[in-house]
């Protein structure tokens, strides 16, 4: 485990180095991609564990694992020595011509982390392709052109993906362009009586569903994440996959960010003990190296032909042997460490200290599971403000839900309880300190 790394300030955040790279960032890149105004962004010049330091030289305590991605911590040393000796030896193949041993040993290794049965992968680069692999999957499986999805669920931005958006901003302004709009469910909230609240949910999930004979696949987040940091409520998970088995409807869970440990059990999935028909993966699946997976049960994967020279779904990088001597690496990190019990060890013990930020009145509620959690407050323009400072006093954090006003922390798994601790102690005193009402950042990914 990494050693305890608090804040250190050299500087005003954003420095005077930050401050010099902005012009060309603002001249040369779409001025979509990256927010900036006088408080944001930092550059980062490097990172380790659970800390980031910034080209001027002020490290931070990360609460966002870069986007959930790095669960055994920044610049993992097994891992980037993983990368190091397969790029002497091989950087890149042909993947679905020419494969390499390595992309076998890590279709093998998927096929005994992942819930029992789910056994055949398809590889890709990110979540998005992972998503898009598995409603194509679905439709061959199934016959069927359509979908269910959730409200606040977010898989990722490509225009397969936009089918089944669940937060509106980002499907609108490509609405035009996209056929066949998935039936949009409603996302359950876990509540103090768990078991009603599954019964009630299911029931309005059963309601939604019936009558309808085109549906290939249901789309969940088993831990909303994106979209607020919801948790369902206990049996939900459970109850879903029964309703999807008695009306003949896939089910596809995108853990690409609750997988590898992040929620106190390697894939999300197995809190309830549920087995999905197709499983997606990614952000941490190589801590840092862009690789992602589809894995399926063996036969709704079968539904796409055998090969003949000309996949029907492919890319370059596929396979690439980097990215799975990396995955390989990073999932045995993840088993040496026992990260996945780490997560729920810290969550418990992260649990009332998060509780307690409801004594400021300005938050609205906590919930998570393992090290993903969400802190709620009034609106988005308090969350941003809360980052800002936060970012500012040595912490980094995001804000997360459709209106932006909830704080996401979902750090490194190898974080510290006292690198922890301190950074929630130092979000507690921007969120006490931090007047409210105005702006927003949203957090990114794939």
């Amino acid at each position: 485990m990494n050693d305890d790394a608090f804040e250190h300030l050299r500087t005003t955040v954003p420095g005077a180095r930050t401050n010099a790279l902005m012009p060309a960032l603002r001249r040369y890149e779409s001025h979509n991609v990256t927010y900036v105004d006088r408080d944001t962004p930092v550059f980062w010049e490097s990172a380790q564990g659970a800390t980031v330091t910034d080209v001027d030289g002020n490290r931070y305590i990360d609460l966002t694992a870069a986007f959930g991605v790095a669960n055994t911590g920044h610049s993992n040393a097994r891992v980037a020595s993983a990368i190091h000796d397969q790029a002497r030896r091989l950087m890149h193949a042909m993947g679905d011509v020419h494969p390499t041993e390595v992309k076998v040993k890590l279709l093998e290794t998927l096929a005994t982390i992942a819930p029992p049965g789910l056994t055949k992968t398809f590889l890709a680069s990110s979540g998005s392709e992972a998503v898009e692999a598995a409603l194509k999957t679905a439709m061959l499986a199934t016959g069927k052109p359509s979908f269910a999805a959730f409200g606040g669920a977010y898989h990722g931005l490509s225009f397969g993906t936009l089918e089944i958006a669940g937060i509106e901003k980002f499907r609108a302004p490509f609405a035009g362009a996209l056929r066949n709009r998935a039936l949009q469910l409603a996302y359950p909230r876990a509540t103090a009586a768990l078991d009603e609240g599954a019964a009630a949910a299911l029931d309005q999930t059963r309601s939604a569903l019936r009558g309808r004979d085109d549906l290939a696949a249901v789309v969940v987040e088993p831990l909303l994440g994106r979209g607020g940091c919801i948790v369902p409520p206990k049996g939900y998970l459970a109850g879903l996959r029964a309703l999807c088995d008695e009306m003949r409807i896939l089910l596809i869970f995108d853990e690409i960010y609750t997988g590898f440990g992040r929620t106190g059990t390697m894939f999300a999935a197995q809190h309830e003990g549920v087995v999905p028909d197709i499983l997606c993966a990614g952000k941490a699946m190589a801590n840092g190296f862009p690789i992602s997976a589809t894995i399926a049960k063996p036969q709704i994967m079968d539904a796409w032909p055998v090969s003949r020279g000309e996949a029907l779904h492919t890319s370059t990088y596929l396979g690439n042997p980097m990215g799975c001597a990396a995955a390989l690496a990073n999932i045995a990190e993840i088993q040496r460490l026992d990260l996945p019990a780490r997560a729920s060890r810290l969550g418990l013990a992260l649990a009332s200290r998060l509780d307690a930020l409801r004594a400021s009145g300005h938050v609205t509620g906590v919930r998570g599971r393992g090290l993903m959690w969400g802190v709620e407050l009034r609106d988005g323009a308090s969350a941003e403000r809360v980052v800002k400072a936060a970012l500012k006093a040595g912490v980094i954090v995001l804000q997360a839900g459709p209106d932006g006003n909830v704080l996401s922390i979902t750090p490194p798994l190898v974080i510290t309880q006292r690198q922890l601790f301190r950074a929630i102690e130092i979000l507690a005193d921007c969120i006490e300190a931090t007047p409210f009402d105005r702006l927003r950042i949203t957090e990114g990914g794939d």
